[in-house]
């Protein structure tokens, strides 16, 4: 037989129960209230305590509630607060079945898609999926086989709250980890958000595909043309964590496409400068915009990019020394309608210039000595000192470092030789000049 004090704790709990059954959303809402108050941090057996061993009986009001009127976007935040006071319970294994059970992680992630529903409330969403995630690895594969890497990456891209893409981060960082079967969803999902307009998710999502890379290994083909195209942001917090991936990636299989992608944007295809060039006579304000034209602040992180990757490794300096860079740099220079395209470009062939004795000899001879000199002299201001005849000699400069190199039997002292003179020696310096303008773009 149960004592009096059972009875009496089994009466409070059944007459708690029928004040929600009839209870108003008004009314739930301050119960709510109420319950998330008092019951922040308890463990499982601590909510068993306050609810005679009845706790699931409430569980299941509230997510029953939650299923009920989640799509009017009403009321939700108490809701979701009060389910992750269940979850989140040491010792609360039941409550996370009981509520899986009733299909919650689907409610969750169709939360994430309704427009009618408040950011914070989505926001709530999410930290319920992160406490089911972070309970095992079933639970991972759970909110995957749900179509979750979908809506959850959709969700990033279109979410107005940097701190709520934040928590996104952390929840898409969680599946990729300790999650084999589906891993590859998450890698596949995060590239697919690179092209999204929102700066922020683009920048979460490339911090997050470092670590995803890591994890999986191989390499997708879609990720290369995907990096390279947001390097055509004017957000440097979003280009610092791309060239940081690119930096990556170069040890991948992805390599040499890579390398071939950025030095292709070095020279922007001929008809995109020339629709600039149209709307340029057929609108003089346009010439206010031309520094933000794509092609060219790809130009220009393409340029920075180089230079970063050839101070990191000399084999890698070689290896585009051979899919002709220096001529392309040399194009860019001569690139007058973006100077920031110039400045980059002057400064990383400065470093060839600098470490090979053979680019040496082609940059001096296809410059002219003035024009030469005047590289030597400043690198990084060079383009405010050249007229429009040294810019079109370095845009249509024919120089050709490849054939040279082709032309040996193989690679020794005699074809590619690295700088022992003073400036070459002074290199330490230059190299943390420029990573340091490299890192200063995330600030």
């Amino acid at each position: 037989m149960t004592s009096i004090k059972e009875q009496a704790a089994i009466s409070r709990l059944l007459s708690f129960l029928q004040e929600w059954d009839n209870a108003g959303k008004s009314l739930r809402t301050q119960i709510l209230t109420t319950f998330i108050e008092t019951n922040q941090g308890k463990t499982g057996p601590e909510l068993e305590l306050e609810f005679s061993q009845g706790a699931s009986l409430f569980l299941i009001r509230v997510t029953t509630w939650l299923r009920i009127i989640y799509m009017t976007g009403l009321d939700l935040e108490m809701i979701l607060r009060s389910i992750g006071i269940f979850l989140s319970a040491v010792s609360s294994n039941r409550y996370l079945i009981e509520f899986l059970e009733i299909g919650g992680v689907l409610t969750l992630l169709e939360i994430l898609g309704l427009e009618k529903i408040k950011e914070e409330d989505k926001k709530e969403s999410i930290k319920l999926l992160q406490i089911i995630a972070n309970t095992g690895r079933k639970y991972k594969e759970l909110i995957c086989e749900s179509y979750g890497v979908r809506a959850i990456a959709e969700f990033l891209a279109k979410s107005k709250s940097e701190e709520t893409q934040e928590e996104v981060q952390v929840l898409l960082d969680t599946l990729v980890h300790g999650n084999p079967k589906y891993q590859n969803q998450v890698y596949k999902g995060l590239i697919a958000l690179l092209p999204c307009g929102s700066p922020k998710a683009q920048q979460l999502a490339l911090q997050t595909l470092k670590t995803a890379q890591s994890i999986v290994g191989a390499t997708h083909p879609s990720i290369v043309d995907c990096v390279l195209m947001v390097l055509s942001t004017v957000h440097l917090e979003v280009q610092y964590e791309a060239i940081e991936l690119i930096k990556d990636l170069i040890h991948y299989d992805v390599r040499l496409p890579l390398l071939k992608g950025l030095i292709a944007m070095l020279i922007p295809p001929v008809k995109e400068t020339s629709k600039l060039q149209a709307r340029i006579f057929s609108d003089s304000s346009i010439l206010q915009i031309t520094t933000q034209l794509p092609v060219f602040l790809q130009q220009a992180a393409a340029a920075k990019t180089i230079g970063i990757l050839a101070r990191s490794d000399l084999n890698l300096a070689e290896e585009m020394l051979h899919l002709r860079v220096i001529h392309s740099l040399m194009s860019a220079m001569g690139n007058t309608d973006h100077s920031n395209s110039q400045r980059l470009a002057s400064l990383t062939l400065e470093y060839f210039v600098q470490m090979f004795p053979l680019v040496e000899e082609h940059v001096r001879n296809s410059m002219g000595e003035e024009l030469y000199q005047l590289f030597l002299s400043d690198a990084e201001i060079l383009y405010t000192k050249i007229d429009s005849i040294q810019a079109d000699i370095l845009a249509a400069n024919k120089v050709n470092v490849t054939r040279a190199l082709d032309s040996c039997d193989h690679i020794n002292n005699s074809c590619i030789s690295f700088s022992t003179s003073s400036d070459a020696s002074n290199q330490v310096g230059g190299i943390s000049d420029f990573e340091k303008l490299h890192s200063e773009s995330r600030e």
